[in-house]
């Protein structure tokens, strides 16, 4: 997909998309489109209500009239974006021909919106289609955005892809994207640039480091483990760093707590953390962040076999911290915990970030819509939670308190990797990986994004089809902006 802009729309366009308000005129820079539109204002055919949607059509040319009420100036950017994407899946708008769309307010979160729409909202899976229907190519639109804000069309449309980026590889089958598959995608993303290093742990690193808990999620697989980790120079020699933590299983059988019929059929989609450091990461050499990063990815696949780790073991973690198993489908934390304690102490991070399909509560907490946050500085909560406002990429904080402490406690260790049942069990996660990023410095900055309801709803979800969603690309790019302002 094509996404440009201009101040003026060019000779000879075929295709429109016109953003209207109720009871104003409709000003198409088609005479004889403009016309119609008109009648069908007298006639109240379409009176620009919020959500209406009407096509008109003279001869060759085409027009869809998105109507956003008495007050524009209330509709959510997310609410744009879905209009877009249902104005352009519009018959007879077609992405044979360019299409130009003309905002009915030429404002920043207007053309953002207008942007996901296009960008995020056409995006479809469809790799495994042997026949392709005939909106197949929805994603071929060339669009131009009449607007003042080029800069920002740009800047939209190329986080769009690094969104999309983290989509395919969540969409894709478990035994392909593996993490050889994984390591040679950032590999093809980061290696020929000179700000960026890459430190890969394998099956042999991880034991000789000792990252055991790491080893023992991943040792019922015959795939090999690794902890990818990318330094990113964008900023200063002597500026911090943030660490951004994916976690990574590319399928989750749930181990010997098998997950029921019902519970499995998308995970290979648990790895949509990892996936999202790699979006973010290809955006940030993109976009020439000058900030400074780690973008890491913890990556095993929980399986089974006569090798798989047991409920009831006890294991010692990179950190020296005794964890009890009390159950294996809470496997995404013991990964995150070893990578979260490596980087705290090896690598020392201003901000450690965690970013995880973690919990099932999370889901039944937030819904699809909010990505649950949870933090142990105010400063760093405040910057994730703008950065989710911004980018509709949206998230909600959830509190963390000392008693949390006692949800993972264990009589026979130093730490369980579940909580309290049918209790808290978002914040039980959270709590747990807390406990290791902070294993060096309780004054460790550390944050967690549970995106296990975000990144792949069951259903459709404003303008996300079916699928995964690229959650916290977005949210996590424009928090490396925020830092190198």
């Amino acid at each position: 997909m094509i996404i440009t802009s201009s101040t003026v729309p060019p000779e000879g366009i075929k295709q429109w998309v016109i953003f209207c308000q109720s009871k104003q005129p409709i000003e198409i820079p088609d005479p004889e489109l403009q016309s119609l539109a008109q009648e069908a204002m007298a006639a109240a055919a379409f009176q620009a209500k919020e959500e209406e949607i009407l096509p008109i059509v003279k001869g060759d040319r085409a027009c869809v009239l998105v109507g956003l009420g008495n007050d524009p100036e209330a509709v959510s950017m997310r609410r744009i974006a879905t209009l877009t994407k249902q104005a352009l899946k519009t018959k007879p708008l077609t992405p044979k021909k360019p299409v130009v769309i003309k905002p009915l307010l030429d404002k920043p979160e207007a053309v953002r919106g207008i942007v996901d729409g296009a960008k995020l909202g056409l995006y479809a899976w469809k790799k495994y289609l042997t026949q392709k229907e005939d909106a197949a190519d929805y994603f071929a639109y060339n669009l131009l955005i009449l607007t003042e804000h080029g800069d920002l069309v740009e800047t939209s449309s190329l986080i769009g892809e690094g969104v999309n980026l983290a989509r395919d590889l969540a969409n894709e089958n478990a035994d392909v994207a593996d993490s050889v598959f994984l390591e040679q995608k950032i590999r093809e993303i980061a290696e020929a640039d000179p700000r960026c290093r890459i430190e890969v742990l394998n099956q042999t690193d991880l034991e000789e480091k000792g990252l055991r808990l790491h080893l023992a999620v991943n040792q019922g697989s015959e795939k090999e483990p690794k902890l990818i980790i990318v330094t990113y120079q964008g900023g200063g020699p002597k500026d911090p760093y943030a660490a951004l933590i994916g976690k990574g299983l590319t399928f989750d059988t749930g181990g010997l707590n098998l997950k029921p019929t019902g519970s499995m059929e998308t995970m290979r989609m648990d790895m949509c953390g990892t996936a999202a450091v790699i979006g973010t990461l290809s955006n940030t050499l993109k976009l020439n962040i000058p900030c400074n990063a780690y973008f890491v990815c913890a990556i095993a696949e929980n399986a089974i076999s006569s090798r798989s780790y047991k409920p009831g073991d006890v294991l010692v973690s990179y950190c020296g911290k005794t964890v009890e198993v009390g159950n294996t489908d809470a496997e995404g934390r013991l990964v995150l915990a070893d990578a979260n304690s490596y980087l705290a102490t090896q690598y020392q991070p201003e901000a450690i970030i965690n970013i995880a399909t973690l919990t099932g509560a999370v889901v039944i907490a937030l819904g699809y819509e909010y990505t649950g946050l949870m933090a142990s500085h105010r400063d760093l909560a405040g910057e994730l939670f703008n950065a989710a406002e911004f980018t509709d990429d949206r998230a909600w904080e959830l509190p963390i308190y000392p008693e949390l402490k006692d949800h993972v406690k264990s009589k026979v260790a130093d730490i369980k990797n579940i909580g309290e049942p049918k209790c808290a069990g978002t914040l039980a996660g959270g709590e747990f990986l807390r406990q290791f990023a902070q294993c060096a410095s309780p004054e460790q900055a550390w944050a967690h994004l549970d995106i296990a309801g975000t990144s792949k709803p069951s259903k459709e979800i404003a303008y996300f089809d079916n699928g995964a969603t690229g959650a916290g690309v977005r949210l996590l790019t424009h928090y490396l902006l925020q830092r190198s302002r």
